[in-house]
């Protein structure tokens, strides 16, 4: 079992996304069954590093932050479960934009 985390501090430029579920009806009022609906592709960031040293030895600031809703790649990033809660973790380079 793991431990319980008080603060979730990500190294270099990794971050972790808190998933935000895709939705189970469309606008105009149809069902959309489990087996049919696409993996959640959005999602809250909750933690980010302090971002990744460049060739220079200077550390490059992350231009994601917490709070901000983006839109990450479907492929390639890892999923991880603490305290319950499902995360998902990658690199600064998994998100696509930030949604405002």
């Amino acid at each position: 079992m793991l431990p319980t985390y008080v603060n979730i501090k990500p190294l270099a430029n990794h971050l972790f996304i808190e998933q935000i579920e895709a939705e189970t009806m469309t606008k105009s009022g149809i069902y959309i069954p489990e087996s049919a609906e696409n993996k959640p592709t959005t999602g809250k960031v909750v933690a980010v590093g302090e971002g990744k040293i460049n060739e220079k030895g200077e550390r490059t600031p992350m231009s994601v932050k917490i709070g901000d809703t983006v839109l990450y790649k479907k492929y390639g990033l890892s999923e991880v479960e603490i305290d319950g809660k499902k995360y998902m973790v990658g690199d600064e380079d998994d998100i696509l934009a930030v949604l405002e």
